[in-house]
């Protein structure tokens, strides 16, 4: 009998009646969700007839149909075709990508768990800073709340745990890290992971015709200011952040 070398990934499953995902590892990294990012463009752009939408995750890509339209099988093989044209985990990232530099106070009364994040990462308050600051971080997806990204991602020694109790409530525009990632929160809830900075973006819009400010795919640099600055913030629409598009 012949050992069964068939790559685990990328792996098509059915979702429901009317979706499949299609999964390019089990855990994040830069490849896998890179991956998932320029599949989803590639869907987009080829326009299949009775695909309704798509999105993405960390490291999945999902695409919902219309059962009515087309069966699971025929679409399976496009999928199939569409995966074996080039290798997705080295792709292009999408165009129209922005880099967002959201300015950040970083601990005080504010943001008050960054010392015990910076000792759980082995550093000093001014290390830690210099770091979560300095480091270009990828919007790998958004869920949990409308327009929430997580980000990443981080140096291997901010691979820190969650906290093992809830924070019972961080504001709107909080910054907070774990398994070197970070969260930017849309809304305002408990909290798992350790409030380390706090904007002042508002990044969940309804009235607005783009009420999402962030995308998969985008870039963001989380600059640090003094706490005057961010209370001359809150009063600005924008929350201070500058954005450009990627080239």
């Amino acid at each position: 009998m012949q050992p069964n070398t068939r790559p685990q990934f990328p792996r098509i499953d059915p979702v429901g009646l009317d979706g499949i995902l299609v999964r390019f590892a089990d855990t994040l990294s830069e490849p896998a969700n890179r991956a998932a990012l320029a599949f989803r463009a590639a869907l987009e752009r080829a326009g299949w007839d009775g695909v309704e939408e798509s999105a993405t995750s960390l490291v999945s890509t999902y695409l919902r149909f219309d059962p009515m339209h087309v069966d699971l099988s025929a679409l399976s093989g496009l999928i199939h075709s569409l995966l074996d044209e080039q290798d997705w985990y080295d792709a292009p990232l999408p165009d129209g990508r922005r880099l967002h530099r959201i300015p950040t106070v970083y601990g005080t009364d504010l943001a008050p768990q960054l010392d015990e994040a910076a000792q759980a990462a082995g550093q000093s308050r001014g290390q830690a800073i210099q770091i979560l600051s300095g480091t270009q971080v990828r919007v790998t997806t958004i869920g949990f709340a409308p327009g929430q990204p997580y980000l990443g991602t981080l140096p291997p020694e901010w691979d820190i745990p969650r906290q093992t109790a809830l924070t019972p409530q961080v504001p709107v525009g909080a910054l907070v890290v774990a398994i070197r990632q970070l969260v930017l929160f849309s809304v305002s809830t408990p909290t798992g992971w350790r409030h380390i900075g706090q904007t002042a973006a508002q990044l969940f819009q309804p009235s607005s015709e783009t009420p999402f400010l962030l995308r998969p795919g985008d870039e963001v640099l989380f600059p640090p200011i003094e706490r005057g600055a961010f209370e001359a913030l809150k009063s600005d629409p924008t929350g201070g952040i500058v954005s450009e598009v990627l080239k």
